[in-house]
C-alpha cells in the first residue's frame, strides 16, 4: 500500500515509479479522491465541533436564563445530528474509496532497479558452475521420472485433474529428502527460525501480502458450509484461501502489531505445501513439474527495519543460493527488470537453476525469487516497530523462496541423470536417504 501522504508531497516521482511499471499517471486521480476525502472529514470534524461547542453553550444561555438563545441553539444541534452521519459516511465512503485504489497499484521499483518490460530486460547478476558434458542426450525429468515408474501424471489426473503429480517410491523419498536439508540448512547454518503455520488464511492476510484484490483469481478457495461459487461477495467473510506460498503466512505473524527492535532482524522458515490455480498462465508448461497446482516449497521471511533492508535482501539471496551450491547445481542470477517484478516487490533476484533436459539442449529456470518490499506490505498489515524514540514505525519486509523445492528434485533429476536412466543421488542428500546413492527401478 502506497502512503498518500508521499504520493500528495511528490507526485512525479509518483507517477515516475508507475511509468517504470508500465503503468500510465496516477497521481491525478488519486489526489482528486484525496481531496474529496480529506474535505469530508473535515466537514465532519467541523461538525463534530460546533455541535459540542453548541450544546456548551446550551448549557451557559440557560445559566443566563436567555430561553430565545438556548431553544435556537437547541435546533441548531438537533439539526447537526441529522446531518452529521451523512458528512460521517461521506467520509468513510470517501476513505474506502481511496484505499481502493491504492490496494490495486504495485509497489514502485528501487532506483538501482533496471527499466524495461518483461523479461527480456532483466540482467544477469553472476553464474555459479557451467554445464555439465554427458556424452549422451539428457532427457525430460518426467520422462526419467515415468521410466523409472516413480512419477505418475496420469494417476494424479485421475484424483485432481491436471497439473498435479503423484511420486513415488524414490522420487518422493528424494523431495522429502530435498526439502528436510534446506530446512536444516536454513534453521542449522543461517539462523532462520522454523514455523510450521496455517495453510489456511482470511482475506485480510492475502490482502496484507498483495494476492488480492488483484490475484484474487490466482488463488484456491476454500468455502466453509455451502459450497458455492468463490467470487460471490456475501461469502468472502465465509471463505478461507489456501496459501500460494509460506510468505503469506509468515509474513502475517507481525499483522497488526508493534515489534519490539531488539527483535529484528525476524528471520522465519517454512516448509509447506502451496496452492497456486496459476489462471494467468494457461497454456504455459503444461508438461511435467515445472507448473503445477499444488507443490512444495521452503520460504524465507525477514522483517527489518529500513536501515537494513537493502543489505538483508543480499544475505537473503546468499541464503538461497547456498542450497543450490551444495547440491551442485549450475545456475545464474538475475537482477528483474522494473516490468517484470511482482506486484509487491521493489527490487528482485531470480535464482534460475540450469535443466540439462529441458528445450532444445537446456534451459535456464526459476527456482527461487527473493524481493525486498520496503514498507508496502506492511502499511498493508498495519505492522510495526518501535525504535529507541519510542516512537512506532512501518517495518519492512522481504521475501524469498529458499527454494522451490519441486523444482529442486527436477533440477536434481535432470543433472543427475545416467545413461541407464537412474539418478544419482547428490552427496548431500545421501544421508537423508538412508546411505542410497542411486535411484533406479529396483528403488
Amino acid at each position: 500500500m502506497h502512503d498518500i501522504k508521499a504520493i500528495r508531497e511528490n507526485p512525479s516521482a509518483f507517477d515516475g515509479g508507475l511509468r517504470r511499471r508500465g503503468l500510465g499517471p496516477l497521481s491525478p486521480s488519486l489526489l482528486a479522491i484525496d481531496e474529496k476525502r480529506r474535505a469530508a472529514i473535515l466537514a465532519s470534524e467541523q461538525a463534530q465541533a460546533r455541535r459540542n461547542a453548541a450544546s456548551k453553550e446550551i448549557g451557559d444561555a440557560k445559566k443566563a436564563k436567555d430561553e430565545a438563545r438556548a431553544a435556537k441553539l437547541m435546533a441548531e444541534v438537533a439539526e447537526l445530528k441529522t446531518t452529521m452521519p451523512e458528512l460521517e459516511l461521506a467520509a468513510r465512503s470517501a476513505d474506502e474509496e481511496l484505499a481502493k485504489q491504492l490496494s490495486a497499484i504495485p509497489n514502485l521499483p528501487l532506483d538501482e532497479v533496471p527499466d524495461g518490460a518483461d523479461e527480456h530486460a532483466n540482467v544477469q547478476h553472476h553464474v555459479f558452475g557451467k554445464q555439465r558434458d554427458y556424452g549422451f542426450v539428457p532427457k525430460l525429468h518426467d520422462d526419467l521420472g515415468t521410466a523409472l515408474g516413480d512419477m505418475d501424471f496420469e494417476a494424479a489426473a485421475k484424483l485432481s485433474g491436471a497439473r498435479f503429480v503423484v511420486l513415488k517410491k524414490g522420487l518422493a523419498r528424494l523431495e522429502r529428502a530435498i526439502g528436510q536439508f534446506m530446512l536444516d540448512l536454513h534453521t542449522g547454518e543461517h539462523g532462520y527460525i522454523e514455523i510450521n503455520p496455517p495453510l489456511l488464511v482470511r482475506d485480510a492476510v492475502m490482502y496484507g501480502t498483495g494476492q488480492l484484490p488483484k490475484f484474487e483469481d490466482d488463488q484456491f478457495w476454500a468455502i466453509k458450509g455451502e459450497l458455492l461459487a468463490a467470487a460471490d461477495a456475501d461469502l468472502r467473510s465465509e471463505r478461507l484461501g489456501l496459501i500460494p506460498t509460506a510468505e503469506v503466512s509468515l509474513t502475517n505473524l507481525v499483522r497488526e502489531s508493534i515489534v519490539d527492535e531488539k527483535e529484528l532482524p525476524m528471520r522465519l522458515t517454512a516448509l509447506t505445501p502451496c496452492f497456486r490455480a496459476e489462471a494467468g498462465a494457461a497454456g504455459r508448461d503444461t508438461r511435467g513439474m515445472i507448473r503445477q497446482h499444488q507443490f512444495t516449497k521452503v520460504e524465507l521471511v525477514s522483517i527489518t527495519t529500513p536501515e537494513t533492508s537493502k543489505d538483508e535482501l543480499e544475505r537473503m539471496l546468499a541464503c538461497a543460493e547456498e542450497v543450490l551450491r551444495r547440491l551442485d547445481l549450475h545456475y545464474r542470477v538475475m537482477t528483474l527488470c522494473a516490468g517484470d517484478m511482482g506486484f509487491s516487490a521493489q527490487k528482485t533476484y531470480d535464482i534460475e537453476v540450469w535443466m540439462p533436459g529441458q528445450g532444445d539442449g537446456g534451459a535456464y529456470r526459476e527456482i527461487s525469487s527473493c524481493s525486498v518490499c520496503g514498507d508496502f506490505q506492511a502499511r498493508r498489515m498495519d505492522a510495526r516497530y518501535r525504535g529507541p524514540d519510542g516512537k512506532p514505525r512501518f517495518v519492512h519486509t522481504l521475501n524469498g523462496s529458499g527454494t522451490a523445492v519441486g523444482r529442486a528434485l527436477i533440477a536434481v533429476m535432470e543433472t543427475y541423470q545416467q545413461q541407464d536412466g537412474s539418478i544419482a543421488v547428490p552427496d548431500v542428500l545421501q544421508s537423508y536417504m538412508g546411505g542410497l546413492k542411486v535411484i533406479d527401478h529396483g528403488m
